[in-house]
This record gives structure tokens, C-alpha cells and sequence, in this order.
């Protein structure tokens, strides 16, 4: 525990039999970590043999593939049911560093912010790792129209490394988000929508064969639906209407958090 807060460490795992070994040492090595969970989404390798392998995981299996939102909503609910203060998700393709993992506790633990990404941007770190082009170029158009339609300076939404308090994930509607990869971004709107704070670090990142990565129609199917779930955060701004995505009881849902 750090500062009487239970950090669980939460990993969505979809074919990661290559990498997840070494993702879950550097995890281990982090002193600050209570617990690890990892929800495998129906692999087709020895994800699952492996992680039952692997000292102090808990390891759920879905019995059919639900997809990465999915995914997610399962590792969020496992990690609130075990009592955890601090959840950190990361994906288990060793893309990104778990070193940064005592950095973004301390951030949450210290009431700075009840949100931390790992931001590929940051320092510059994206192309250096290896980041292609197109996608380093898709990242920040995208970036600056959701921080032009969100309100927000943050310098990328896209990452798959975060850090949540418990208060958000107990106040957010996550169950009525998308099963799909636009989960991640409603997410992150709707903490915005709530008046939760989100902070940054700075995160070196690897590319390589074996990361995990989405293909270009998934990819433009997701920027779109990053742009439609911004468009409709903006209406909901105006008063045109939220829907389950931003309703009005989330709104200000925040300000009644103890500590924020």
C-alpha cells in the first residue's frame, strides 16, 4: 500500500503469451502494488497458461470474446470488488514501461489528480519508439479537435496506460459504454464531463512485432468514433441532450468526491 491506499493493477490481455511474462516482472517489481488482475478475452494462444503460471494473479477468462471496452469493464469491476483505492490499467505487451506505476499512485494517493495517463507524447517518445508515422499523425489531429470540442489541454486521449481512484470508477456509467476500442475515449469524456481532473506523465514507449496494435480500418473506425463521442460531449454542453453517455447526473459529480 502507499499512503493507506490498495493499488490493484489491472490487465486486459488479448493474445499477449510473448510479452506478458516480462510486463508482469517489471509490475512485481513495483513495491507499491497490492494486486494484480488479469481478464483474458478469449485468446488464441497460451495467454491464460501462462498467466496461471505467473504468482499473485488473478486470472478471469471471458467465455466469449466481449472485445477491449468489454474487456475493461470486467477488470474495473473485479478490481473495485477486491478493494481497491488505485487501479492501474495496462496492457500486457510490454509497450509501455510499468516503472511509471509508484509515479501515477503518488499522484492519485496525494489527491493531486484522480486521473493519470501515461502520455506516448510527452518528451517526445512516440516516434523515437517507434511509433509509425500515420498514426503519430492520426494521434494529433485527433488530439487537438477533442481538446477544441472537450475543453481539455491534454496531449494525447489514446493511451493504454492509466490510472484511476476508486471515486471515479464508482461514479462513472461504464456498463452503458461501447464494448469496442472507443471505450477507452468515452471514458475519458466522461471524466470530463464529471469535473474530474486528469494528469499526466511523461511514458517511453516500445513498438515491435510483437505489440499489440489495431489495423487501419479499425483504426479509422475508431478515430471516428473518438470525434462522434467529442461531438456529442459538445451538444451535451449545449444543453441538446447527453443521452446514457453524459447524463445529467454525472455533471458536477466530481465537486460531491470527497477530496476533489
Amino acid at each position: 500500500m502507499y499512503r493507506g491506499k490498495k493499488t490493484v493493477v489491472v490487465m486486459p490481455a488479448y493474445n499477449a503469451a510473448r510479452t506478458l511474462k516480462q510486463t508482469y516482472d517489471e509490475v512485481r517489481d513495483q513495491q507499491v502494488v497490492d494486486h494484480i488482475i488479469l481478464v483474458d478475452d478469449r485468446s488464441r494462444d497460451d495467454t491464460v497458461a501462462i498467466a496461471r503460471q505467473l504468482e499473485g494473479v488473478e486470472v478471469r477468462v471471458h467465455e466469449v470474446n466481449r472485445g477491449y471496452g468489454g474487456n475493461q469493464k470486467t477488470c474495473y469491476k473485479l478490481a473495485l470488488e477486491a478493494g481497491a483505492d488505485i487501479v492501474i490499467m495496462i496492457h500486457p505487451d510490454y509497450q509501455y514501461t510499468p516503472k511509471l506505476i509508484p509515479a501515477m499512485v503518488s499522484i492519485i494517493a496525494n489527491g493531486l489528480h484522480p486521473c493519470v495517463l501515461g502520455s506516448r507524447i510527452l518528451g517526445g517518445y512516440a516516434l523515437q519508439g517507434g511509433m509509425p508515422l500515420w498514426k503519430y499523425v492520426a494521434n494529433r489531429g485527433l488530439t487537438l479537435s477533442e481538446n477544441i470540442l472537450l475543453g481539455a489541454k491534454l496531449s494525447e486521449y489514446h493511451t493504454g496506460y492509466r490510472a484511476f481512484s476508486r471515486e471515479i470508477l464508482q461514479a462513472l456509467p461504464l456498463e452503458g459504454n461501447s464494448d469496442d476500442f472507443v471505450f477507452d475515449n468515452q471514458m475519458l469524456a466522461q471524466i470530463l464531463w464529471a469535473g474530474f481532473t486528469i494528469g499526466e506523465v511523461s511514458c517511453p514507449t516500445k513498438y515491435f512485432a510483437e505489440a499489440s496494435s489495431i489495423n487501419l480500418r479499425r483504426s479509422i473506425q475508431y478515430g471516428f468514433g473518438c470525434l462522434n463521442t467529442a461531438l456529442r460531449f459538445r451538444l451535451a454542453k449545449c444543453g441538446l441532450g447527453g443521452g446514457t453517455l453524459f447524463p445529467a447526473t454525472l455533471a458536477g459529480a466530481a465537486s460531491q468526491t470527497p477530496g476533489q
